[in-house]
């Protein structure tokens, strides 16, 4: 199963991006149709607005992306997301230049 570091958001409940956010590991299913982080498992859904995935539990949609370097994650909101203790060191790698765990060749 694939691993990605990767930008999370809750869109679900919020304004255009003020709903919490999160740099987390992701795993991804081999079609990287779903998705599991934080104990949640995501379904891909085209078509949704402002949101890529929805919980398959709750309904509750998610933004789920690759973090940019230039931190503007939340493109409407300066609130940076919280980073998961164990994505820290490598978030923080990629930050300073270093390519993403997963992407080192593209």
């Amino acid at each position: 199963m694939a691993q990605r570091i990767m930008y999370v958001q809750l869109k679900t409940g919020y304004d255009t991006d003020r709903g919490p956010s999160w740099i987390a590991w992701v795993r991804f299913s081999k079609t990287w149709k779903t998705a599991y982080v934080h104990g949640r498992t995501l379904r891909r859904w085209p078509g949704m607005f402002d949101a890529n995935f929805y919980d398959v539990e709750t309904g509750e949609q998610f933004w789920v992306s690759g973090p940019k370097r230039d931190q503007t994650d939340g493109r409407y909101s300066p609130v940076l997301p919280e980073v998961d203790d164990d994505a820290r060191g490598r978030y923080e790698e990629f930050l300073r230049g270093a390519p993403l765990p997963g992407r080192e060749h593209g």
